[in-house]
Parts: structure tokens; C-alpha cells; sequence
């Protein structure tokens, strides 16, 4: 049997082993049992234990559980409370108004959450209730909430990002540097949506509130003084080169706490809560990872990666069709996986064909993270459009269909990264060089 039909093999019973509703790391470490025990000469036993050794004492690691406490901590206060008070005062006189707050809110709250999910939940707690009593239309703000949601993956520090910098064994401060652009220019975009809907839309768009004094709005927005001073921390320590990433998200948790005891919303209650929730999390992030560093030696001991490589080589696609080609596919992946799992899945098998292509794995790394974001508000497995169905009584496809415009904007950014590249790898090559 040569390499392809092993690949072929093993890609059929992942399918299987998945349509079956098997757990993601379940399913992948049998895959790579497989794989070692009947198609190579090593002993699969030792093979498992190492790489899940390797994984969970992978000091690059220790920042993701941290990241996503610090999430977990800021979820359980006031701060989304807090930011839509500061905010709203400033976004009055934009066409669309306070749903700019949903846009806002979603990427000041994603730049210390890291989760899609949280992000989403978060700001729409205070959100939906607030835009429904004040008369805004609901399809567009469950879909800029949904669109805006995902910006916790891609606005620095996120859980995908430090995920994807692992497996694909890249530098995680110049993926999070290089996140940064790109997350403006989605922020901008759904914002022009907005702005276009509303001018569009004029009857379907409350009228604005009356003018406040310029001392009112300053006072205001003290409230978002706390979350921007801690977001700013997070990233001097890290790129002035006076913090690691494991030290800079320790500074980030303790930064959190401070903020949820000095806003009165700490409890003994609600801190056991965030330690339990980001255990949870962190555990099943790392079992998925050590599974799929165990499928990634499979792959090496028979020659997987390579062969496709040298397969997709000798097509000859330009690199162009490469992309399109794996925009389609992670966006066909994405109506049935999360975001950890498409990456883990599929890192040691593309990152080859990849360079082979031309391109910067920091530049493919928030590629792929856009394409995560499309997932999440994509059905059936879109985790945004779950947690506005909870919060909104609508089902998941009502919520789909008012997310459409946004699916459509981070496509055309998917576009517009791979036309012009230096979107993505400027801002990493001036802070740290090439």
C-alpha cells in the first residue's frame, strides 16, 4: 500500500470514527494508533505516551490556560456593563448608532478574552436587552453581534492563535502581532456595513438620544479606562520584550483580578467559577493537542505530509488556487468542527504544501483564524450562532440568515489578505523584524 492510500485509509476512519459523535481526541489518537500499529515499525504505546509528555510539558503552552482564566475572570464582572456606558455616548452620531457598540465592544472585550464564544456572550448580555428596549432591528443586531463576536479570536491575546503557533511551531508574539491589522480592518468593515444598512434603512433605526455635554461623555468613559489599561499591559510586556508570553498572561490574570475585586463583582463564588471554567477548557484544548502531536507522528513515520506536498506540488496550482482550494475546504470543515479541532487537524498536513507555495506560516496562521471566525457563524456548528440563540429565543438559522453580511464581509477580508499579504506581515516584520 503506498503513502496516498494510507492517507486515504486514515481519512476514511476519522470520518467514520467522527460521524459516529466520537470524541475529537478520542477519534484522533485511534486514528494514529492505527497508523503507528499497522503501517510502521514502531510500537504505538511508546509513541502515544511521548507525545502526550511532549505536549503537556510544552513550556510555550503554559500561557493558554492563563489567557483563558483571564477571560473567564473578566466574563464574570461588570466590564461588559461598563464598556457599553463608555462607549455608547461617542457612537451616537454614526448612522446605526449604538449597534457600532456591538462592534466595539466585541474587539475592546476580544483583546482580554481570547473565545469567540465569550466574546459574544459577554457582550451581549448588556447588548440585546438594551438595543430591544430602545427599538433596533433585531436581525441586525444578532448578526453584528454574531459576526463581532469573533473578533475574541482574532484580536491578540486568543486561544486559536497560541493554539495554531504550537502546531505549527511559529513564534506566538508575531502571531499575535500580526493579528492586529486585520482585526481593525473586519472592525471596519462591519462597521461600514452598518453605516450602509442604517443610511439604507432610515425608518428601521431609532432616532438619536439627546446630545450630552462633553464632561458627561468623558466621565462615561472612565469606565473603559480599566479593561484598555489592561490590554495595554498585556501587550507593552510582551513586545517591549520585558515579559514572555507565559509571564505577559500571568500579569493579564492578575491585572483581571484586580479589576473584578476593584469593581466589587469578585466573589469566592464566581472565582471558583472562572478556575473551573478554565480548567475545563484548558484540558480539553491539551487532550486535543496531544492526541493530534501523536497523529503528527503517525504522519511522519509514514511519509504523509510529504507525499501530499509532493502531490499538490506536481498539479502545479498556482498559488492563488492553492488558497481558494483550502478557503473551501476549511470552510466545508467548518460546518462540522470548532476552530481547535481544524486546526489541529489539518496544521501537520497543510503547513508542507503551504511553504512549498511561498507562503509565511505567521501569514497562513491568521489565515486560517479568519476562516476559523467563518466557521463560528456558520450552521450547523457555528458556536456564535448557538450562543445568541440561548440569549435571543431565536433558533440557530434565524440567527444564521441575520449573520449572512457579516459571513460575506470575512470572506471578502479572507480575499483581501490573500491579494495583499502585507496586511497581515507588516506589523510583525517593523516590531521584530523578518
Amino acid at each position: 500500500m503506498d503513502t496516498l492510500e494510507i492517507a486515504l485509509l486514515l481519512s476514511g476512519l476519522l470520518v467514520f470514527l467522527l460521524a459516529g459523535g466520537m470524541w475529537i481526541a478520542v477519534a484522533l489518537g485511534l486514528v494514529a494508533w492505527v497508523g503507528v500499529a499497522f503501517f510502521t515499525r514502531t510500537k504505538p504505546e511508546i509513541n502515544i505516551v511521548t507525545s502526550l509528555w511532549n505536549t503537556g510539558s510544552a513550556l510555550q503552552l503554559a500561557s493558554l490556560p492563563l489567557f483563558i482564566w483571564m477571560g473567564e475572570i473578566l466574563y464574570r464582572t461588570r466590564l461588559s456593563e461598563q464598556m457599553f456606558a463608555g462607549l455608547s455616548p461617542w457612537l451616537n452620531w454614526l448612522p446605526g448608532r449604538l449597534m457600532h457598540v456591538n462592534v466595539l465592544g466585541c474587539g475592546i472585550f476580544g483583546a482580554v478574552s481570547g473565545s469567540s464564544a465569550a466574546t459574544t456572550a459577554t457582550i451581549a448580555k448588556i447588548a440585546l436587552p438594551e438595543l430591544k428596549r430602545r427599538g433596533y432591528h433585531e436581525g441586525t443586531a444578532l448578526g453584528s453581534l454574531s459576526g463581532a463576536g469573533t473578533l475574541g479570536i482574532l484580536i491578540p491575546p486568543s486561544i486559536t492563535m497560541v493554539v495554531y503557533a504550537v502546531a505549527a511551531d511559529v513564534s506566538i508574539v508575531r502571531i499575535f502581532l500580526a493579528g492586529f491589522i486585520p482585526g481593525f480592518l473586519l472592525m471596519a468593515l462591519f462597521s461600514g456595513y452598518i453605516i450602509v444598512w442604517s443610511l439604507l434603512n432610515p425608518a428601521l433605526t431609532p432616532p438619536a438620544d439627546p446630545p450630552m455635554p462633553l464632561a458627561a461623555k468623558l466621565a462615561a468613559s472612565k469606565q473603559l479606562i480599566p479593561v484598555l489599561l489592561l490590554t495595554f499591559l498585556v501587550f507593552y510586556v510582551l513586545i517591549a520584550g520585558l515579559a514572555t508570553a507565559n509571564e505577559a498572561a500571568a500579569y493579564g490574570v492578575l491585572g483581571a483580578l484586580i479589576l473584578a475585586g476593584a469593581s466589587g463583582s469578585l466573589t469566592w463564588k464566581n472565582f471558583w467559577a472562572s478556575v473551573s471554567g478554565a480548567s475545563r477548557l484548558s484540558c480539553m484544548i491539551m487532550f486535543i493537542l496531544g492526541a493530534a502531536a501523536f497523529l503528527s507522528v503517525t504522519m511522519g513515520f509514514t511519509g504523509i505530509p510529504k507525499a501530499l506536498a509532493e502531490w499538490v506540488a506536481g498539479m502545479n496550482l498556482s498559488p492563488y488556487t492553492l488558497m481558494a482550494m483550502l478557503t473551501l475546504i476549511y470552510v466545508l470543515l467548518g460546518t462540522a468542527l470548532d476552530g481547535v479541532s481544524m486546526i489541529v487537524l489539518t496544521t501537520s498536513i497543510v503547513i508542507p504544501m503551504v511553504q512549498k507555495a511561498g507562503f509565511d506560516p505567521v501569514w497562513f496562521g491568521i489565515f486560517i483564524v479568519l476562516l476559523v471566525e467563518i466557521a463560528e457563524v456558520t450552521p450547523p456548528v457555528g458556536f456564535n450562532l448557538f450562543v445568541l440563540q440561548n440569549m435571543s429565543g431565536r433558533d440557530s438559522m434565524t440567527v444564521a440568515r441575520a449573520s449572512l453580511p457579516f459571513f460575506f464581509l470575512m470572506v471578502f477580508a479572507v480575499g483581501l489578505i490573500i491579494v495583499f499579504p502585507g496586511i497581515v506581515t507588516w506589523l510583525p516584520q517593523v516590531v521584530m523584524g523578518k
